[in-house]
Parts: C-alpha cells; structure tokens; sequence
C-alpha cells in the first residue's frame, strides 16, 4: 500500500458526508483526510461525480455500504490519477479516466480500483465523462451482457429519459437494434425519440403493452430494461415476444408482484436481473473491457454521449438530491469538484 501522498497535495479534503439517514438536507459538506491507495488501486483528484439513485437510497438509509467501502456516497467519478497503488501498471500519473468506485465519490480526491478506471473518451470533458461509469456499466452489463441484445432486435426501456435510459436507447440504437421507450411527459418522450428511439410511449397516458404490440405486428419485443417492478412485471411479460428476455434492475414501483408462470413457460421467457455495486472486483472489471472495446469507440466517434441535465458545485450535494427526487430531470445530475 501506498505509505505517504505527493508532497505537492494536500492531507485533506472536502467531501460531503450523509450526517444521518433522510431527505437531502443530511448531506453537508466535512473536512476529511486524503485516502491512500491500496494495492491494485489509484487515487484520482476528483473533476465531477455523477449522481445516481443508489446514492439518493444510501443517503435514506436503505442501501447497505458494502464491507470495506467508503461510507461517502458516490458511485462514479471522473478527474486525473495523482498517486498509484502497488502492482498499478495500466495508470500513471497524470492520464485523465472516469472510473466506478465502490463509494466515495462526492470528494475531492477517490480511491478506485484500476480496472474499474477507463479513459475519458476523446472529444468528451472530464464533466460529461463523470457522468458515464455507473450507467454505462449498468447499461452494458444487463442490456448486452445478461440481456444478450443483439443487432436487429427490439429493446424496451422504461425510464427512457433517466441517465440509465438515455445511455440505453443510444446505445442500442448504434449497434443496430430497433428501440422503444416509456417515459412520463411529453419533452421527455421527445427527448428519448431524439437519442434513437423509435417510438417514446406516455405511459401517464398510453398502455405501452398494448402500443408495443401494434408497433411490432403483435409480435413484442426481444429484451426489456425496467426500473419500475410491481405491477409493471406482469405487463412487461406481456409486451415480450417469443425468446424474449426481461432483466430487471430495480424497483421504484415495488419489489413483488403477482405473476402468471404462463406467460414465462408459453414463450420460453427469461426474467433476470442484478445490481452493480456488489459485484466483486472482478466481474466489475470484465465489463470495464467490454466497454473498452465495444462502446468506447462509438462515444469517440460521436454516436453515444452522456446526456447532463445540470451540474452543481460539490457542496451543493443537497441541491443536486432535490433535483433527482424531483424527476423532472432529463438525462443525468452532475457535481463539479
């Protein structure tokens, strides 16, 4: 482990601690030291760290830290590595990378792992880029990965204009699938069409089920990305054709549901699901290379970017929650350090 910091930093620094479980007037700004990289970790001063709904969990008190991690909220960061774990061979001081973190984000400087780290793409700020880890991990791991999307297939994301939602829709949309997405009011819908989508669906006044049903020739669609749960689970299964696949990656509209095991077994359906945070170091890593190699070059070739709908400076973390429980928001919610 690394023993001592560079002479030219500091010893401390700002960060924004969660003072007990509540709304986002408990986040305020505190003085702590500087962490030391472990082995197999960087240190990166921190440029911007994006906001995302764990955080708003974890600062509520339903979201458990990980053994080990940091108890600062802060999934993901971008900013320039200043000092180098042991057995560190791909960073060296100096390169500009975004990077998920197991916490501790909302900072002025963030430990990491360095395989959980990726350039900042070219043609994109350390801002936009702070933007990028969690939900280009989310995105890829669940859509691709466990969704196994392919080109010429149809998606379904619910939650079209959140930071998850507007990553999907673009990238799905440059590896060649047909797109379709739900949303809650009109600009929003407007905004997931302009990102790629082929048809944005009011869900406050369409029944999506049945609008994908005339959009796909009664056939459904291959692969479902859903947020809501509850009552959504038995419509979404609905809205699959045969084959199809729907992976579930949280729960804003509750964790149960009352489902008919018909739907699954008369369309050979495949309902799945994770969350990113606990996944061990490893598997973190494995999606960092598949994003490495198969979404970076489209970021640097202008056809997926990050999509920020405001940014607030560090100490006004309570601010930027509002704006996220709001959810009027399109695209994501970003702190400049």
């Amino acid at each position: 482990m690394s023993d001592s910091l560079p002479e030219t930093m500091p010893e401390t620094m700002t960060v924004i601690e969660i003072t007990e479980p509540g709304g986002p007037d408990v986040l305020m700004p505190a003085t702590r030291d500087v962490p030391l990289p472990g082995h197999g970790e960087i240190l990166v001063k921190v440029a911007a760290a994006g906001i995302n709904r764990p955080d708003v969990m974890q600062r509520q008190g339903s979201y458990p830290v990980p053994p080990g991690a940091s108890d600062l909220p802060g999934l993901e960061i971008s900013g320039v590595v200043v000092a180098l774990g042991a057995g560190v061979d791909q960073w060296q001081i100096g390169d500009q990378v975004c990077a998920l973190t197991p916490g501790g984000g909302y900072a002025e400087y963030c430990v990491t792992f360095a395989a959980h780290a990726l350039p900042v793409p070219a043609g994109i700020s350390l801002i936009e880029a702070g933007a990028m880890p969690e939900t280009f991990f989310t995105v890829w791991t669940n859509v691709f990965e466990r969704g196994r999307l392919q080109a010429g297939e149809r998606l379904l994301v619910h939650g079209g204009s959140s930071g998850i939602g507007t990553t999907a829709i673009q990238i799905a949309d440059a590896l060649g699938a047909r797109v379709f997405a739900t949303a809650g009011t009109r600009e929003k819908c407007v905004a997931c069409e302009n990102l790629g989508a082929e048809r944005a669906i009011n869900y406050r006044e369409k029944d999506f089920v049945a609008v994908i049903r005339d959009l796909t020739d009664g056939e459904g669609v291959d692969v479902i990305l859903d947020m809501v749960g509850g009552e959504y689970f038995q419509r979404n299964l609905a809205a699959l054709g045969p084959e199809g696949r729907l992976v579930q990656i949280a729960f804003l509209g509750g964790s149960k549901a009352d489902v008919d095991l018909m739907a699954i077994m008369r369309n050979r359906l495949t309902v799945t699901g994770s969350t990113l945070r606990p996944q061990s170091v490893e598997a973190k890593a494995q999606i960092a290379d598949g994003l490495r190699r198969s979404v970076w070059p489209l970021v640097e070739a202008g056809r997926v970017k990050p999509v920020i709908h405001a940014t607030f400076p560090l100490a006004e973390a309570s601010r930027a929650h509002h704006m996220m429980e709001d959810g009027s928001h399109i695209g994501k919610i970003v702190l400049e350090v």
